[in-house]
Order: structure tokens, then C-alpha cells, then sequence
């Protein structure tokens, strides 16, 4: 626990198969479609759902404010980005920070802090990550990691 907020790492978020939808599929119509498709994840993943976390990656800025990064995809590696390999579905997770946002930090492992979602999330009809968390912090000094 770092501040009462729980540990979780990519080798657990990561630990299991995840088959999207196909290019072009439709999401899923109704609750219990969407049921189905998350239950490809694990029922120990799905415990960590609005639970208070602490997960370290690497950050790939999304969007930014002020100078500051306001969301950001936080990945496993950073070879997973621009060069690398095409990261896993459940190799990510979309962190939407409240407040502010938090400097740029790329290349460098960070420790983020905040309240976990799991399970499939759609914008604009399309599947863009299963894990979302609502970011309250960097945990100060975790870039020397």
C-alpha cells in the first residue's frame, strides 16, 4: 500500500487475453452485451474496479492544459508507443487526471494514484481501453524509480 492506495501492476492488469471487437464492430447494444465482453476479464481484475490504486508506466500524453498533461495513456513500456510493439489491450490505462494535470514526463517510470475502472470503455463508438483511472496524483519522486 503507498497512502492507502492499493499496488497493482501490468503484470497483473496484463496477465490474460483480451479479444476486442473487429475493426468496425458495432459496440455492444445493451447491458448484457457489454456484460459478456467484460467478462473476458477476470473476476481478480474486476475486483480492483472503483478501488483506490497505485500503478506505475510509462506516460503518452493525450491531451494537455496549460502546459500540463490532463490525460495521458499510462503503458507498461515505453517501447509500446511510437517504435514498439502494438500494446495489448490491458497493457494500458487511460488516465484521466482530476485537477489540473501533472508535468510531462515521457520515457521516465512514473507512479500514478487513483480510483481504477475495469471494464470495456467506448468513445465515439469505438473500444478505447478497459481500465480507466480517475488520476489524484503522481506519486512525488517516483520518476527516479
Amino acid at each position: 500500500m503507498i497512502d492507502g492506495y492499493q499496488e497493482v501492476g501490468f503484470d497483473q492488469l496484463g496477465s490474460f487475453t483480451f479479444t476486442p471487437p473487429a475493426d468496425g464492430a458495432e459496440p455492444p447494444a445493451d447491458a448484457k452485451a457489454l456484460e459478456k465482453e467484460n467478462g473476458q476479464i477476470p473476476e481478480k481484475i474486476r475486483n480492483y474496479d472503483a478501488k483506490k490504486i497505485a500503478v506505475t508506466g510509462f506516460m503518452l500524453p493525450v491531451k494537455m492544459d496549460g502546459g500540463l498533461v490532463t490525460e495521458f495513456l499510462l503503458m507498461k513500456s515505453p517501447m509500446m508507443c511510437c517504435f514498439g510493439v502494438m500494446p495489448r489491450i490491458n497493457e494500458w490505462v487511460v488516465v484521466k487526471m482530476n485537477g489540473k494535470g501533472v508535468p510531462s514526463l515521457m520515457d521516465t517510470p512514473i507512479v500514478f494514484e487513483g480510483t481504477l475502472k475495469v471494464g470495456a470503455v467506448y468513445e465515439n463508438g469505438y473500444l478505447t481501453g478497459i481500465y480507466q483511472l480517475a488520476g489524484d496524483k503522481m506519486v512525488e519522486g517516483s520518476a527516479k524509480l
